[in-house]
């Protein structure tokens, strides 16, 4: 499995709407429910109405696209970072899943990943 670097800093936040969201920006998530409206961007990108946030992320995308019947992409990655006590935060798109780890933790669950096979990129 192929991983990209995502090279630059993300947020993990939690906005008033979405008014002030800039989907124009090359890397912009969005989860909206009957009780919050979530948003991962990068940290540069974060919108002046945010109610709650947390810096600190960096992520990677596993390289796609991914047909939807393939079996534990997602699942098979979690594990082996969790073993290690690595958490992430996921978000899957129609073409791929990107995962992202506290900044601390991201070069030690990089050399985990390719030490267990996966080849990374920048």
């Amino acid at each position: 499995m192929e991983l990209k670097k995502l090279n630059r800093d993300f947020t993990v936040c939690k906005v008033k709407d979405y008014s002030l969201v800039d989907l124009n920006t090359e890397y912009c998530f969005i989860g909206k429910t009957d009780e919050e409206n979530s948003l991962v961007c990068p940290t540069s990108d974060v919108p002046a109405n945010t109610v709650q946030r947390d810096d600190g992320w960096r992520g990677f995308r596993i390289q796609g696209p991914l047909d939807f019947s393939l079996i534990g992409v997602l699942s098979g990655i979690s594990a082996l970072l969790a073993d290690a006590g690595i958490s992430i935060f996921a978000v899957s798109t129609y073409d791929t899943d990107y995962i992202f780890i506290k900044q601390e933790n991201y070069q030690k669950a990089l050399e985990l990943l390719t030490l267990s096979g996966h080849t990374v990129t920048d």
